[in-house]
């Protein structure tokens, strides 16, 4: 008997805007000193959400969203910040404790 898998795909499970902002504080807790874990929350957030709109919203074409978020990706802050502020994010730093 074999057993069939499917990929897991988190941004199938943000149905809503609670989903996503719990999933993005889950992620920041997690990635300690990884930026890449951030980048990669954000495209999780960006692929559950319209694409197409975000690419409107931040003046940047969907490609380029895809590539700069992608794994191989090497995004600027600025892009960064373009795509948490569409989301309807603000980036925001807090002393340590």
């Amino acid at each position: 008997m074999s057993i069939t898998t499917t990929r897991w795909n988190s941004a199938e499970h943000l149905k809503t805007e609670e989903d996503i902002q719990f999933y993005l504080e889950a992620c920041m807790e997690d990635a300690g000193d990884d930026p890449s874990f951030i980048i990669h929350a954000l495209s999780v957030v960006a692929k559950a959400r319209n694409m197409s709109q975000l690419a409107r919203d931040t003046g940047l074409s969907r490609e380029g969203i895809y590539k700069a978020l992608s794994p191989e990706g090497n995004p600027t802050f600025a892009t960064v910040s373009k795509v948490a502020k569409a989301l309807g994010f603000n980036l925001t730093i807090q002393p340590t404790h």
